[in-house]
């Protein structure tokens, strides 16, 4: 069945695959953003999060809504007001999102959010299921309002799914280029310990989750996005200099060093979340890349 999807964070890693894949399904998409532009697969409606102002038009015949749009979490130093900024555009966003919906009693049926695994903090060796308590630390907190800000359409009758996304492999923009800038430059080294869990999860699978979450009712409250099998930060060091053909130093940055050059912001690459990704499997999901080495290869085939 074709949706009437609204889709916030276009213009992002994962929306701009996103409206693609969705438009060559046919569903008929709807895009909010900041500034007037054009876009191939959707009509553009304008909205301001600082102002909570939104065009009322854009939620006309919406039965599903995507909200991806959030300030970049490494992009500046965690200042007061950079971390209050980064909250406002993922809370703020969606209550804005939901208030327009109980406004004019618009016929959204589904409300489907990203999150990220930050929401569990550093973890250690613990498996994280979708149960597990929400953790310590400024992204967990984030999380935890950002998933509540969501929550805010159950009592509307609205079908919520919240996709905890982990470390984002791609072939262009996310993690990754910044992983593989320094090895690129014969400097690539563990961060910290290096014994730290990265959960990753190849951009095509990410995709298909959120397709996945349009088309199926069955999905329902929050995923664990990220691969079944997530390595150590050191295990993903060592598998993007083995594809680089780059060398990688015998010696860790230490975790002193990494707190005086990001500060606060050094617990997004210290941090520890080793995630299990049985939920989504059991909902019969089938990832395309299960296993690093052959996500890496896909990519730098590209």
């Amino acid at each position: 069945m074709k949706r009437h999807i609204l889709i916030t964070g276009a213009t992002g890693l994962v929306g701009r695959a996103l409206i693609k894949t969705l438009y060559e399904k046919g569903h008929t998409l709807a895009i909010l953003a900041r500034e007037k532009q054009s876009i191939k697969y959707g009509k553009v409606y304008l909205w301001d999060v600082c102002k909570q102002t939104i065009d009322p038009a854009c939620i006309q015949g919406i039965d599903t809504v995507i909200h991806l749009a959030g300030e970049g979490i490494a992009e500046k130093k965690w200042t007061d007001e950079r971390k209050q900024k980064i909250i406002d555009s993922r809370v703020a966003s969606a209550q804005l999102l939901i208030k327009l919906i109980k406004d004019t009693n618009a016929p959204v049926k589904s409300f489907i959010s990203a999150s990220a695994v930050g929401y569990y903090g550093d973890r250690g060796e613990e498996i994280l299921t979708e149960g597990t308590s929400n953790g310590d630390g400024f992204m967990a907190e984030c999380c935890k309002l950002w998933e509540e800000a969501a929550d805010e359409g159950r009592p509307l009758g609205i079908r919520i799914v919240k996709f905890r996304i982990g470390v984002i492999l791609a072939a262009t923009g996310g993690a990754l280029a910044s992983l593989d800038k320094p090895i690129r430059l014969f400097a690539g080294a563990p961060l910290g310990s290096g014994q730290q869990w990265v959960p990753w999860v190849h951009l095509d699978d990410i995709i298909a989750m959120f397709t996945l979450a349009v088309e199926n009712p069955d999905l329902n409250g929050t995923y664990n996005a990220c691969a079944p099998f997530p390595v150590t930060n050191e295990t993903l060091t060592k598998a993007v200099a083995k594809i680089l053909n780059r060398p990688v130093w015998p010696f860790h940055i230490p975790e002193k060093i990494l707190q005086m050059i990001l500060g606060n912001m050094s617990a997004v690459v210290l941090s520890s979340m080793n995630t299990s990704a049985q939920k989504l499997l059991d909902e019969g999901f089938i990832f395309r890349y299960t296993h690093l080495e052959d996500a890496l290869k896909d990519i730098y085939s590209r």
